[in-house]
């Protein structure tokens, strides 16, 4: 249904892009996309995540180092945050118990008032050092 109201095919490779990132517990790399669809060229591959940005199919996620990763909107995988390593950029998605996100919403939102703003949705990134790191 976003494809086509962002009047875009849901072709055959953006299906398999879609699958690949719908079984990962992690935002991927291009190069991860890569070793997942070794037939796909890299170009092609660039090109049809664009596309699935801009229909709100799937989104990058920006880390510390300047590899970006892809996953599925929070419309498709629904919300989560991360845990991002310092030292590797590894990345882990992760759920917050709703008692918690209920307060991190609410003290987001009345910030938010509070400099003249209408929150519309938050990002949390829980940024450390991983296990294989220490």
């Amino acid at each position: 249904m976003l494809m086509k109201q962002a009047t875009q095919r849901y072709t055959a490779l953006r299906r398999s892009i879609v699958e690949v990132m719908s079984k990962s517990s992690t935002p991927l790399t291009i190069g991860d996309l890569l070793r997942k669809l070794p037939k796909v060229p890299q170009s092609s591959l660039y090109r049809n995540l664009a596309v699935l940005e801009q229909a709100g199919v799937a989104v990058r996620v920006k880390t510390s180092g300047d590899t970006g990763r892809y996953e599925l909107s929070e419309r498709l995988a629904g919300h989560h945050h991360h845990l991002v390593c310092s030292r590797c950029g590894s990345m882990k998605d992760i759920v917050v118990p709703s008692s918690v996100e209920k307060r991190l919403d609410d003290s987001l939102h009345a910030l938010a008032k509070s400099e003249g703003y209408v929150m519309q949705h938050h990002r949390l990134d829980v940024v450390g050092v991983c296990k294989k790191c220490r």
